[in-house]
């Protein structure tokens, strides 16, 4: 495969129980013209109904788990069968419709197949944001800050993410980075501990159209925390590597 060679990317969108708003979801990702991959993360009846409608379409595939396994399990299978069908990266989003889909064509933009780079939003928020939730988002950033020694992630916590299939299932493959919310995270700072390339990219949210929130606020902050303190304990062994970066980084820079 020729560096130049174009892309073939495709939209992974995964759904727990947003039968309300995953039409228009759908409807704002379609303007970038790309296949759609669906995945079902165990929904109940009515929205397993709304996706079997929606995978009726050409350019809509669907992925079905038989039961709630979380976000990052849900992310996971996605980039397996985007693999399967030959795409070359996929671009995740949210199946809320909190992210502004006029957006995402950057994302897409100047992509060839080899490219390796992840792309990940961060958000601009409106005034419809919960302040707890906007605040308390920091608290993740410093801690991803520091396990990176860098402020290249401007926000991994954001449900817009390009992902570059095959780099991705192969660090996956090494390191699980989690079966919920952690993932979101996880993943981009073990990207960088790799030392791929990072951009961040802007996009707008409003929260969001159908209420539904699926962070459980023991379990998953539970599972947070043991994700940071796996990551510290990361960061330490790889300090002298992350240091050695950072100055050559500074170096160039200067």
């Amino acid at each position: 495969m020729t560096s130049d060679q174009p892309a073939r990317p495709c939209v992974l969108i995964p759904i727990y129980n947003h039968a309300a708003a995953i039409t228009a979801t759908c409807a704002g990702a379609r303007r970038l013209g790309v296949p759609l991959l669906l995945v079902d993360d165990g929904s109940d009846a009515e929205c397993a109904q709304v996706l079997d409608t929606l995978a009726e379409a050409e350019d809509v595939s669907l992925v079905r788990l038989p039961e709630n396994r979380g976000k990052g399990a849900a992310v996971k299978a996605g980039l397996i069968e985007a693999a399967r069908q030959g795409f070359t990266h996929a671009l995740q989003v949210d199946a809320d419709s909190q992210h502004d889909a006029s957006d995402f064509p950057p994302f897409l933009e100047g992509l060839t197949a080899n490219q390796q780079e992840l792309r990940i939003a961060y958000p601009r928020f409106d005034q419809s944001v919960p302040r707890h939730r906007y605040y308390a988002r920091y608290a993740t950033h410093a801690l991803v800050w520091l396990n990176t020694l860098s402020f290249a992630l401007r926000d991994t916590m954001c449900g817009v993410k390009l992902y570059p299939v095959e780099a991705t299932n192969r660090l996956v493959a090494r390191h699980s980075c989690g079966e919920r919310m952690q993932f979101d995270t996880e993943l981009p700072v073990r990207w960088l501990w790799a030392g791929l390339p990072v951009t961040n990219l802007p996009v707008r949210v409003h929260y969001p159209l159908d209420g539904v929130s699926h962070f459980d606020l023991w379990h998953d902050n539970a599972l947070l925390v043991a994700m940071h303190a796996r990551l510290f304990c990361g960061m330490l062994r790889r300090l002298p590597r992350l240091l050695f970066r950072r100055s050559r980084t500074l170096n160039h820079s200067s």
